[in-house]
């Protein structure tokens, strides 16, 4: 594998400084941090990125979007540290949330007593849909 910068300081400006672990280690001429290939992370598609930040922006619990997305709850709490997503806060209103077909979707709309006392998101998560309702707490 070949390294194009250092990964402190992503100066180009580095040599070959031993083998470790039968990796190439390098130092960079720069900032004299010492480095090895770069690793290969698992990384994470952007629209579950995306997904998952708007998710919790509906209020969903980091363990509650993990289980739709598939994504690891601790994944999607540093993605919130990361990006600095605040929630906004409202407690006359709690979230609820479905996963539907199509079908499914279109059965409920048809229903107009469910369109009454509540806002509603829907999203498409592969080939369903969610949807996320919010409605009053009953007093």
């Amino acid at each position: 594998m070949k390294i194009d910068l250092c990964p402190n300081c992503s100066s180009d400006r580095y040599i070959k400084s031993g083998i470790i672990k039968n990796r190439q280690r390098y130092k960079c001429k720069e900032c004299s941090y010492f480095f090895t290939v770069n690793k290969l992370g698992k990384k994470i598609d952007d629209y579950y990125v995306n997904k998952a930040l708007q998710l919790y922006l509906e209020g969903l619990t980091y363990r509650e979007i993990e289980r739709i997305l598939g994504v690891s709850h601790v994944s999607i709490l540093n993605w919130v540290k990361k990006y600095n997503i605040k929630r906004p806060y409202n407690g006359n209103y709690h979230p609820t949330y479905k996963i539907l077909n199509a079908d499914e979707l279109s059965n409920y709309f048809k229903d107009s007593n469910n369109l009454v006392g509540a806002g509603l998101i829907i999203t498409e998560l592969g080939d369903k849909f969610m949807m996320i309702k919010w409605e009053r707490f009953k007093n």
